[in-house]
């Protein structure tokens, strides 16, 4: 996946995550990390798919979903399986918020 798609596909995701207020990315390596309420939980990575933390709610919402590592050394995480459901998308990320461990602070 090169770069560009995975910009036109965090575009996407950004506009089905619009009426979510707190929704933020940053471009990390090629890639992208989203926020909700500055905590992490999803990235897009080599792969140009959108991948979510895994936690009760994301595994509730894409029960079709199996895990997949975004890349060599790190946790597994759920390939999206509901982008295209706008609503559904943005009440997961809504409600896995509590589930998400905060960010950490800078020393």
């Amino acid at each position: 996946m090169g770069k560009e798609q995975n910009k036109r596909m965090m575009e996407y995701v950004m506009d089905q995550l619009s009426g979510l207020s707190g929704i933020r990315q940053i471009p990390m390596m090629g890639g992208y990390i989203f926020y909700y309420n500055e905590r992490i939980f999803a990235g897009i990575y080599g792969s140009g798919e959108l991948l979510i933390k895994i936690t009760e709610t994301s595994k509730k919402y894409m029960p079709d979903s199996d895990p997949a590592l975004p890349y060599e050394g790190t946790k597994e995480m759920l390939p999206c399986t509901i982008l295209e459901d706008r609503e559904k998308l943005q009440k997961m990320v809504a409600e896995m918020w509590a589930e998400l461990p905060e960010k950490k602070k800078k020393k």
